[in-house]
């Protein structure tokens, strides 16, 4: 097999390790925290919270492209999310481990709720839920997705 063969049989593994530990990591992550929001009776969805997000800040498209984009976004922050999670064990910064990927959900939970705070502080009315009660499931529903990533990535390994 020449090089060039190797090198985009590589690069296409590596694209489907991490899409397919993104599509995964936030499927359960947004599974969980529908589950939550229903057992809670309230509401915990990401996608429907971006949704009014996008509604509040006025973005004129129509409802169903609004719904599409706040899905696609959501996954788009989860692929951002297992990239990073990709270079820091590509480059050997933290090691590919069970613990790791713990504290990679964590870390990835307290950013999500930072950005969820600034969010809610930029659209001009703040949706009316259990803020705690969301962003304790959000945390959560995070440490569920740095784990999924791992489980699906090292599938690849």
């Amino acid at each position: 097999m020449s090089k060039l063969k190797i090198k985009l049989s590589m690069n296409l593994n590596i694209l489907l390790q991490i899409i397919s530990s993104t599509i995964a990591a936030t499927s359960v992550m947004t599974l969980f925290s529908y589950a939550i929001s229903e057992s809670a009776r309230k509401l915990y969805k990401e996608p429907v919270l971006l949704t009014y997000v996008l509604h509040s800040l006025k973005i004129e498209v129509k409802p169903a492209l609004k719904v599409f984009l706040a899905w696609f976004l959501h996954y788009l922050i989860g692929l951002a999310f297992v990239v990073i999670y990709h270079f820091l064990w590509v480059y050997e910064i933290v090691e590919i481990s069970w613990p790791a990927a713990f504290f990679f959900g964590a870390v990835s939970g307290i950013v999500g709720i930072l950005g969820w705070m600034l969010l809610f502080k930029i659209v001009p009315q703040k949706p009316n839920i259990d803020f705690k009660g969301y962003y304790a499931q959000l945390f959560v529903a995070h440490i569920f997705f740095g784990i999924t990533a791992f489980a699906v990535y090292i599938l690849f390994i």
